[in-house]
């Protein structure tokens, strides 16, 4: 596989350089790594973004995250490695990406159950870091991004 667009990120420096803001943004958040990972990683399996998969779990794994959390995040609903928590969080990034699959956008209890777990400055990083991963996935599907050719 290769591929479409190699001078992508020197072509588009501007928006690169704006989403590594954020990135650095949502490193300083109050929210912890491990969770940005598994987030990170959930929504890109939804999007199919091969790229941002391998990336995540690669990050997630050096991290300390467990091989069963990130093997087990696609599954989180039925896996005894999660809190809560971080339930509560991976749901309201499925639902914030799968955003037509509700006429109504996120539903209320989605939103409580992250409430309730979170405050607003939490809230605010988990929400900014689904959108994040939403746009990175986007540019690497759209690109056809090489799964594996990231490096740190």
């Amino acid at each position: 596989m290769q591929g479409r667009f190699d001078g992508l990120q020197s072509a588009a420096a501007g928006g690169y350089k704006a989403m590594y803001a954020m990135e650095k943004f949502l490193a300083d958040s109050e929210v912890s790594q491990g969770l940005l990972h598994l987030l990170k990683l959930r929504v890109s399996q939804i999007n199919g973004c091969g790229f941002c998969v391998d990336m995540h779990a690669r990050d997630a794994a050096a991290d300390g995250e467990s091989t069963e959390r990130v093997n087990g995040v696609a599954a989180f609903r039925e896996m005894p490695y999660f809190t809560d928590a971080e339930r509560a969080a991976l749901e309201l990034a499925e639902a914030a990406t799968r955003i037509t699959d509700n006429p109504h956008g996120v539903p209320d209890d989605v939103w409580q159950a992250a409430r309730k777990h979170y405050d607003d400055a939490q809230l605010g990083a988990l929400i900014m870091a689904v959108a994040a991963i939403n746009a990175w996935n986007r540019i690497n599907v759209t690109n056809r991004t090489v799964a594996g050719t990231f490096s740190r």
